[in-house]
């Protein structure tokens, strides 16, 4: 079985589907592996590191010709997949509900598109969840930001001059992304306070050694849907959740919003009036940036300044630490691969029933086949 590594084209993204450590590991498996000639070069990886792993080096159209899968980070609609032929495996990030239009040409193309954010969240799967291994490295990310822009120290020092308080960050979404940031928050030093939807996760706040600023009044509401993500809340809670934001936000050097519900916009966590509240240096990192933003007034790709505030809106957080987070993606495809290979057939065999199968299989015979994406 021939597998095709991409170069990446979308805009900012050096992330790379394959190392060297992962194509000895496929290859081993039995394998042949192709990458695109400067698939690497953003995480610098140079071509000939694959080509001392065993991997030919070559161009995009000769990558895909012959191959049974084809592996990138952000994957290219069918026109950025010269000669693919009907049947072929397409997998990585696919952003299904962003890109409704390229899916439909995956189904029109004849392609199985394999979107590996819609990892079931299960037990079996967690070597394989590409959202958790790159939303640690983006939580750990925001921080640094953050702490780049504030211009200030993180932790509290005692000096023969006096001393200089700690920082205050108050994190807004404690899924991967949130925990990682509360952590190394507080690993330079800060006060850390921080909150969720999800009542489930107040223990994990506090179990870092971070301050819960949780919703009381509003009882039944636990903000948990299917696979531990955030759902729509109502709007009592909504309320309550506000009310209870703007008296906090206001004492914070430093805000770090990540919160997500698959299938929809981000929701709006921080208003132009509570921005209008925090002291002037103060800086937000809206991690939803891409997804329509938590933060009034973020901008995808730039650092905005409104009422003194600055508002960080990095696009792919993760992908500008792009060595570790490929050596992390590029496993978690390896991983998927290595559970459903056939050893003695030495090809992927994808079962139709299994559930992680079930759960990342967009596209299938000439159309849409995942539920959500039918639904929706």
């Amino acid at each position: 079985m021939k597998i095709a590594v991409l170069r990446e084209t979308a805009e900012a993204e050096h992330r790379v589907a394959a190392t060297p450590e992962t194509v000895k590991k496929l290859i081993a498996l039995g394998a042949e592996l192709a990458v695109e000639s400067g698939a690497g070069a953003g995480a610098n990886i140079a071509d000939g590191d694959y080509e001392a792993a065993g991997a030919t080096v070559a161009d995009r159209a000769g990558v895909i010709s012959g191959a049974s899968l084809v592996m990138g980070v952000q994957v290219p609609g069918v026109d950025g997949l010269p000669g693919i032929a009907k049947g072929t495996m397409v997998a990585g990030m696919m952003m299904p509900f962003a890109n409704a239009e390229r899916i439909k040409g995956y189904a029109d193309a004849g392609l199985v598109a394999l979107s590996m954010e819609f990892m079931p969240r299960i037990t079996r799967a967690q070597s394989m969840d590409v959202l958790s291994s790159q939303s640690n490295l983006a939580g750990y990310k925001a921080v640094i930001d953050a702490a780049e822009a504030y211009g200030r120290a993180f932790p509290m020092m005692m000096t023969a001059a006096g001393t200089i308080s700690a920082a205050r960050v108050f994190i807004m979404g404690v899924g991967v992304a949130g925990l990682q940031a509360i952590a190394t928050a507080r690993r330079l030093g800060a006060l850390v306070s921080a909150t969720d939807v999800r009542s489930a996760t107040k223990e994990q706040i506090e179990s870092l050694g971070a301050k819960a600023i949780f919703v009381t009044e509003v009882k039944g509401i636990e903000g948990e849907g299917a696979g531990g993500y955030a759902t729509e809340m109502s709007d009592e809670y909504k309320a309550a959740q506000a009310a209870l934001v703007s008296s906090h936000i206001a004492k914070q050097d430093i805000v770090i919003t990540t919160a997500l519900i698959p299938g929809r916009p981000a929701p709006r966590l921080v208003s132009d009036a509570q921005l209008r509240t925090m002291r002037p240096g103060s800086v937000l990192v809206d991690l939803a940036v891409e997804s329509g933003g938590n933060v009034e007034h973020s901008r995808p790709g730039e650092v905005v300044e409104v009422h003194g505030v600055k508002i960080i809106g990095h696009k792919n957080l993760a992908g500008r630490m792009a060595a570790d987070a490929s050596s992390l993606y590029s496993r978690n495809l390896f991983n998927f691969i290595n559970a459903f290979w056939d050893k003695e057939g030495k090809t992927l065999s994808l079962p139709a029933d299994d559930e992680i199968v079930v759960g990342v299989k967009l596209t299938e015979g000439g159309a849409v086949v995942h539920e959500r994406l039918k639904a929706a």
